[in-house]
């Protein structure tokens, strides 16, 4: 009778055990989140009070487009089965589409320095990029679950059709243009392609086909070829193309190893582009110095480390490719991001996930995490 009775607690607690969430992803998520709006407060008043006269714009818009339906989607899809949405594999891929080809349709599509990439609704702004980095994202992780081996040795068959559909999203994102987006998106869904089964040799074929598509688009392009050049020589045209990587550099040495102090920016009072956007790093670093700055940092490598650790564990082959997914999205766009701040990579545009400004990437960010919790509870 005891024997039953232990054998039973026994039970009990393996099932409880299975069910719970990774707390320690979820908590550092959050933590990330929490950071942003901290750092919103800031780095916006200047901003805020000059386009608003409200010095707390950027951060109520926040919580009110971003933070609140972000967490309504992150509890969402922490219950709702994550199996249902291999289902809805290709409506994801026509919504994708069709996205994408809403921005270009003149009166639909809204220009916000040089990218039409947003769309204007009652007042307020979407960005359709973000939501295809998940909707893409389920449907390449539904649709090679479903592939066996042989079919990644088949070209025809599996390397083929994977180069087409990327490359209809890449083209489509390259008319708006979103080069940021679509690098992000090619190196997840390269992850995905590469987890699932994918030869390395096909993926060399990818890198090289990728860099060469690259250069032509620098050569071709003037913007991204003066984007580029900035990079390799900031010092050139410091009062022109060069001016944001030069202000950011600035910023990001006179925060020194403990900063200048939470709220004592300069850079934000109008001299650095874009302070709650895709520059948000390089005021954290001014004002929370060097120790503050590499603590995010790995903050997300500890996101990456888990999310990886849970694709290993995963059963299910959509859930391995799922959270193989979301974690190089937010991975590479974080460092993308942070690489462009310091320096070391060219300026692309891509935010910093869970704490830049931005009421879609925050909610589609959020949605993401929202799948990795319900993963890590059904699959841990």
């Amino acid at each position: 009778m005891l024997k039953k009775i232990k054998e039973k607690f026994r039970a009990v607690f393996r099932e409880q055990k299975r069910s719970s969430a990774d707390w320690y992803l979820i908590g550092a998520i959050w933590l990330l989140v929490a950071i942003g709006l901290l750092i919103i407060s800031s780095a916006g008043v200047a901003l805020g009070w000059q386009k608003y006269h409200d010095a707390y714009w950027h951060l109520k818009h926040q919580l009110l487009f971003g933070i609140l339906p972000g967490s309504i989607l992150f509890i969402f899809f922490w219950f709702f089965d994550y199996h249902r949405l291999e289902k809805l594999a290709a409506p994801m891929l026509y919504i994708s589409i069709g996205l994408l080809i809403l921005v270009l349709i003149p009166g639909i599509g809204a220009d916000y320095n040089g990218s039409h990439a947003w769309i204007n609704i009652f007042g307020n702004s979407l960005q359709p990029s973000e939501i295809v980095k998940l909707t893409f994202l389920i449907y390449l992780a539904a649709w090679l679950a479903q592939k066996e081996a042989r079919h990644f040795k088949d070209i025809s068959d599996g390397l083929a059709p994977f180069i087409l559909v990327l490359a209809a999203i890449a083209v489509l994102l390259i008319m708006e243009p979103d080069t940021g987006t679509m690098m992000v998106i090619i190196a997840m869904s390269l992850a995905v392609y590469f987890a699932a089964g994918g030869r390395l040799l096909h993926l060399s074929w990818l890198g090289i086909g990728g860099l060469a598509g690259l250069a032509v688009l620098i050569k071709f392009s003037p913007y991204r070829a003066a984007r580029f050049t900035t990079f390799l020589h900031p010092e050139l045209d410091p009062q022109g193309v060069g001016y944001h990587i030069n202000q950011a550099l600035l910023a990001v040495g006179s925060g020194g190893w403990f900063g200048l102090g939470y709220g004592h920016s300069r850079q934000k009072f109008a001299y650095l582009p874009e302070p709650v956007g895709d520059s948000i790093f390089a005021i954290t670093a001014e004002e929370m110095g060097f120790f503050v700055s590499t603590a995010i940092i790995a903050l997300y490598i500890f996101v990456a480390i888990r999310g990886l650790k849970l694709a290993a564990r995963c059963r299910d082959p959509f859930a391995k490719l799922l959270t193989v997914g979301i974690i190089t999205w937010l991975t590479v766009q974080a460092f993308v991001n942070i690489g462009a701040i310091v320096g070391v990579m060219p300026l692309t545009g891509v935010t910093l996930p869970f704490i830049s400004f931005g009421g879609t990437a925050t909610m589609m960010s959020l949605a993401a995490a929202g799948i990795l919790a319900n993963i890590s509870k059904q699959e841990a």
